[in-house]
């Protein structure tokens, strides 16, 4: 696996261990996004992207994140602590959409976005800077209209 381009967009919220969201593609052929690099303790690491994590109302069924009190729905009250937790015995709230099955790929990943997230900052001090566009399609690849 090559990743052949990695896009940046920083996020320009100082205060906040966000720091910026990515795209990676991969090979010339699939991208992911929504990467997202965090300032952690040790530096800046890399956050796949993911979804929260969800479950039904024992009331009406319908789907509610796993933090909320009542239902979107209906409003009935929600049990608490309806997360499973983890090894550690944490909640787990976010679900990966997309990740590296293991730790040489993800340290490929890492590398390559907190470099170019690194390039960024740099060309971001510079007067006549733009911040790159995430979701603007390539020119050779058509729009799929469904």
């Amino acid at each position: 696996m090559k990743i052949s381009e990695v896009r940046v967009n920083l996020v320009s919220n100082k205060d906040d261990r966000l720091k910026a969201f990515c795209s990676i593609t991969i090979d010339n052929e699939f991208v992911v996004r929504d990467i997202k690099v965090i300032e952690g303790g040790g530096g800046f690491f890399v956050a796949m992207p993911s979804r929260k994590m969800t479950d039904h109302c024992e009331k009406c069924g319908s789907k509610n994140h796993l933090r909320a009190k009542f239902c979107n729905n209906c409003g009935a009250k929600l049990k608490e602590n309806r997360a499973r937790k983890n090894i550690k015995g944490k909640m787990k709230l976010h679900a990966d959409i997309a990740h590296p099955i293991n730790a040489e790929c993800r340290q490929r990943i890492q590398e390559k976005v907190t470099a170019a997230f690194k390039e960024e900052i740099d060309k971001s001090k510079k007067p006549d800077y733009k911040s790159v566009e995430l979701d603007e399609p390539e020119e050779d690849v058509p729009e799929i209209i469904s």
